[in-house]
């Protein structure tokens, strides 16, 4: 099956490094004018990519972490691909609490988006989980997913890993949202603590960025390319700053720099007056 399939991509500068560019939580419907907390994210969408290809940055490949869809149907997928497959680069991508997981992995390859889910640029590798439960906000990982895991990290000794989720492994400061994270995130943290080549994990789902470290690996989440959450907010709340994306580049030491870029904050605002999402 495509999904246990390891991607080689070769295409790294002449000291090693190489970047990636990071998308998250697109929230695509299956209507282009359908709008979540009153943004289209079609349109916001559009506006990241065209801010993407503007920059003519040079990047190997684009991970998405999850929340592709709203809506869970098969013509949001079409869209999504429809519309980044013209950045002419390899996509990979993992489910989150608003997507259909098995859905994705059957028509995904139909639309040209591969499902493989351990990919390898020259001194890395990135593993990509799937911690969602179906039709609920929070994320549980499956004893099947952190076999995976263990399985990539003791094939690949030589390679720095990436751990690639959805779902946050660490608490916000934000109480509405924090009881949506990873919940049995402890059992992931324990492979990912206990394997000294896991460097970095990278998620979405809480559509702001956060970056630090613990325990000697990296924690990284990235705004979304629609609406954005406040920070530090008891209650539900939305933030005006514009959405973004994010640029990841990886050394052969395992050093990592990054860098998020996001849009004017006034292009896409979100009804303020909503409650709940």
């Amino acid at each position: 099956m495509e999904d246990c399939v390891v991607q080689h991509l070769d295409k790294i500068s002449k000291d090693g490094s190489f970047t990636i560019l990071q998308i998250s939580d697109t929230h695509l419907f299956s209507r282009a004018d359908d709008k979540l907390l009153g943004v289209k994210t079609a349109d916001s969408f559009d506006a990241v990519l065209k801010a993407i290809t503007k920059q003519n940055r040079d990047y190997e490949a684009i991970l998405v972490t999850g929340d592709l869809s709203q809506d869970y149907t098969s013509e949001s997928y079409r869209r999504f691909a429809d519309m980044i497959i013209p950045l002419q680069k390899p996509v990979y991508w993992l489910p989150g609490n608003h997507d259909d997981g098995p859905l994705m992995r059957r028509i995904m390859p139909e639309f040209g988006i591969s499902s493989a889910r351990n990919i390898i640029i020259g001194d890395w590798q990135f593993v990509m989980l799937n911690t969602q439960v179906y039709s609920v906000p929070h994320g549980w990982i499956l004893p099947d997913e952190l076999n995976y895991l263990q399985e990539c990290i003791i094939s690949h000794p030589d390679k720095h890993t990436v751990i690639c989720l959805h779902h946050n492994t660490f608490e916000l400061g934000s109480a509405w949202l924090d009881q949506h994270e990873l919940k049995n995130k402890e059992e992931l943290l324990n492979v990912a603590y206990s394997n000294k080549n896991v460097k970095l994990i990278l998620c979405g789902h809480v559509h702001q960025e956060h970056d630090f470290e613990k325990n000697g690996v990296r924690f990284i989440s990235s705004p979304s390319t629609s609406i954005q959450f406040s920070l530090n907010s008891y209650n539900f709340s939305l933030d005006s700053i514009g959405p973004g994306w994010r640029y990841l580049t990886f050394y052969p030491n395992g050093e990592i720099k990054t860098e998020v870029h996001r849009l004017d904050k006034d292009l896409f605002v979100p009804d303020f007056k909503i409650g709940g999402y």
